[in-house]
């Protein structure tokens, strides 16, 4: 399937232009706007797989419009502007854009953005997929541990031997270990 993507452009000109553009290189253009506002309702509505926004646009600027869709639903998104000035551009990597193209852009600059922003996107996606996996196991160390050491205490039986209780009492009943360890603490753990 063509990737599909937002175009937000207040000046029509360049607006039908991007998109003729976006079509012939194969992609799916499925919504413009013309506005901050409606780019936010639109990425809501349509779900782009990215968007290709100008940077001033009447009502809300680009800027806090892609700050906005990226709240909402993270996709990689590359500006546009006719301005290249620093603070804009710090603006815009602040808000979590992947890409900046100053106007007047080409064909060839516009489609290298777009796959750097979507190499880039995919690659936080992975990190952050990879930080939550690592997060939930620590947790689950975490809770096994202190059930394991509570069932040391209570049982007076040792570490190999309190492991095994919680691994078969998961084997049993088909859950995993993690929710096998939390139900433990939180019947043995008195603590305040």
């Amino acid at each position: 399937m063509p990737l599909r993507i937002l175009v937000a452009e207040d000046e029509t000109i360049i607006r039908l232009d991007l998109r003729a553009l976006l079509e012939r290189a194969g992609f799916d253009v499925c919504a413009e706007a013309r506005d901050g506002l409606e780019a936010v309702e639109l990425a809501r509505s349509a779900e782009p797989d990215l968007a290709v926004m100008d940077v001033k646009m009447p009502g809300l600027d680009g800027i806090e419009a892609a700050r906005r869709i990226l709240d909402e639903r993270p996709i990689p998104i590359v500006m546009l502007t006719a301005y290249g000035q620093d603070e804009l551009v710090a603006r815009a990597v602040e808000a979590g854009v992947f890409g900046y193209l100053v106007k007047p852009f080409r064909e060839a600059d516009l489609l290298p953005a777009i796959a750097t922003a979507r190499a880039r996107h995919e690659e936080l996606s992975a990190l952050r997929e990879e930080a939550e996996s690592l997060t939930e196991a620590l947790a689950a160390r975490k809770s096994i541990e202190r059930a394991k050491g509570l069932l040391m205490k209570k049982e007076g039986i040792g570490e190999q031997e309190a492991f095994e209780r919680l691994r078969r009492a998961s084997q049993h009943s088909g859950r995993p270990l993690r929710v096998i360890a939390d139900a433990v603490v939180a019947t043995l753990d008195v603590s305040p």
